[in-house]
């Protein structure tokens, strides 16, 4: 028998400004309408599939926090306060330029061009930009209003249009919102965030899904530690003018505690399996992993050939190499499955789509009928390119794994208990990551590098506060907490040309308020270099409204 071990990967950074908390951007908000619900729903009408679900603690806060939003009704979000607004003949001028630069940030061939009131909206803004500098003032109250209205329609689940509440009715409506109407969806919204982190935790308090984590804030952790490990998969790899992040070893530590402290709080157990930010693993991260008590870890393909060989097979668990403490299980995922459902087949018909999978698997199952096949990918971004957010895809594939009896779905825990005996030992690690085995997406370019130099320069100053005995207990606390937020790896993923212009300036602009508001906290003036754009602008145009995973 074939076992077939999912890991779908959710994540989004912390998108609040640091001295506001006011919410930047609204992606954490619209995938938690659109794809952490579905992915339940799946799960949920097929309960013989067997899984790993990896949630990040800040994106699970951020859930939290838009749950008090919908509770208070005090909105930090400016797309939840435009929907709520009573009169939107009287909107705000700056909510109206950030909806009308926001609301068709979306993969228009499957979110905006099916919808006919959608696209009129489109189209109306369209024509009264082309007039004069003027034109924008004849857009009325109700064009704000059902605009915003369709932002969030167009971002709902596909199990949310399907189900009894109200999203389907505004869908059938199509315009003219009145606000009973966006009450109504105000009041859906927050239903569905209120109960997403209590249905994962069904799903496996009930053993169908096992939930594992990542570092409190998505910290790129191997070059934490050490920037020199970017030259183990790229030697010529140019590497930062501060020599490494001061004091790595215990910043990286402090999200691993953070992270079990934040899956024991909110799914009531502590998690066996770590997901590494960006599958990047280097031999020093792996040390903490295992010290941190993680039972299995994980990475991808690249990282294996790089470490054990092009003919080093993924087929198999993998335990750490012999210096690594411990009994710790590696998995290496399947590129070639994994990009097939991120990248390729949301180009297929969805029943096309799954039996193709289902060709590949049994083709796998046939080389070697013990294997293991490990498919790891987010389980986010790629849903959004996908014809009805992937709906057809996963109820072909899940229904056809269900039925296969030659195939297993299984949790990484399992898989790692399961194929125990067929381990082999891993000879060394190269660093890298699930981005062609490397670290280059994080360091390396002028722009990258340039980032972490700003970061190692507040983190020095940190450690100086810190270090002193006078400051109080609040004082150092936030500065922990915003210290963790500016170590993100998101800010160095966006810093580069290959990436939208819109979305590189937003990550800019945010980094460096986050930088500049821990100067702020630490008593002490912001380097001038601040006050300008690390990256030299991004080159690609913009299509969807988040990153895209080069998986």
């Amino acid at each position: 028998m074939a076992d077939l071990a999912f890991l779908w990967h959710m994540h989004q950074p912390d998108y609040r400004h640091p001295e506001t908390g006011h919410f930047t951007l609204p992606w954490a908000l619209l995938h938690a309408l659109k794809d952490y619900p579905d992915m339940a729903s799946h799960l949920e009408r097929h309960p013989a599939i067997r899984c790993t679900v990896n949630f990040v603690p800040v994106l699970l806060a951020q859930i939290e926090d838009y749950c008090d939003q919908l509770a208070t009704r005090q909105w930090r979000d400016p797309l939840l306060r435009i929907l709520a607004w009573p009169n939107p003949d009287q909107l705000e001028q700056a909510d109206r330029d950030w909806l009308l630069d926001m609301a068709f940030r979306c993969h228009a061939p499957t979110m905006l061009e099916p919808f006919a009131p959608y696209r009129r909206l489109r189209d109306l803004l369209a024509f009264v930009r082309s007039q004069d500098a003027d034109g924008l003032a004849y857009l009325s109250g109700q064009y704000y209003a059902d605009l915003a209205t369709w932002y969030v329609l167009a971002w709902s689940g596909e199990s949310l249009r399907r189900g009894p509440g109200p999203i389907a009715a505004l869908m059938a409506k199509g315009g003219n919102f009145e606000l009973a109407d966006r009450e109504a969806l105000v009041s859906e919204i927050g239903k569905v965030l209120k109960g997403l982190i209590p249905r994962y935790r069904a799903l496996a308090d009930r053993g169908q899904i096992e939930l594992s984590c990542t570092p409190a804030h998505h910290p790129l952790a191997p070059l934490l530690l050490d920037f020199g490990v970017a030259r183990e998969a790229q030697p010529d790899c140019q590497l930062p003018a501060a020599p490494g992040y001061a004091g790595g070893r215990s910043r990286v530590e402090a999200h691993l505690q953070l992270a079990q402290h934040s899956h024991r709080q909110r799914f009531g157990q502590t998690p066996k399996g770590l997901w590494p930010a960006e599958g990047a693993l280097s031999t020093a991260f792996l040390r903490q992993i295992a010290d941190a008590g993680f039972t299995w870890t994980a990475s991808s393909q690249g990282v294996l050939r790089h470490s054990a060989g092009p003919g080093a097979d993924t087929g198999v668990p993998w335990q750490a190499p012999e210096d690594i403490p411990g009994d710790l299980t590696l998995f290496f995922r399947n590129e070639h499955l994994s990009d097939l459902i991120g990248f390729e087949y949301a180009r297929w018909h969805g029943r096309d789509a799954a039996a193709h999978f289902m060709s590949e698997v049994v083709t796998l199952h046939e080389r070697a009928p013990e294997g293991l096949i490990p498919v790891f990918l987010d389980g986010e971004n790629a849903w959004e390119y996908y014809p009805y957010n992937g709906w057809y895809f996963f109820n072909d594939l899940y229904e056809s794994l269900a039925r296969n009896p030659a195939i297993r779905t299984l949790t990484l825990s399992e898989a790692a208990e399961g194929h125990r005996h067929r381990r082999q030992r891993l000879p060394r690690l190269v660093a890298g990551s699930w981005v062609y085995g490397t670290l280059s997406t994080w360091i390396g370019n002028p722009d990258k590098n340039h980032a972490w130099e700003l970061l190692c320069e507040v983190k020095q100053c940190a450690d100086r506060v810190l270090e002193n005995a006078a400051a109080d207990a609040g004082q150092r606390q936030q500065i922990v907490t915003l210290l963790a937020v500016c170590e993100s790896s998101d800010w160095f993923w966006w810093l580069g040309d290959y990436n939208a212009s819109e979305s590189v300036s937003a990550f800019d602009r945010l980094f460096r308020d986050n930088i500049r508001a821990l100067y702020r906290l630490l008593g002490l003036p912001a380097p001038s270099s601040l006050d300008h754009p690390i990256s030299r602008g991004g080159g690609a145009p913009e299509s969807g409204g988040t990153m895209r995973r080069a998986t």
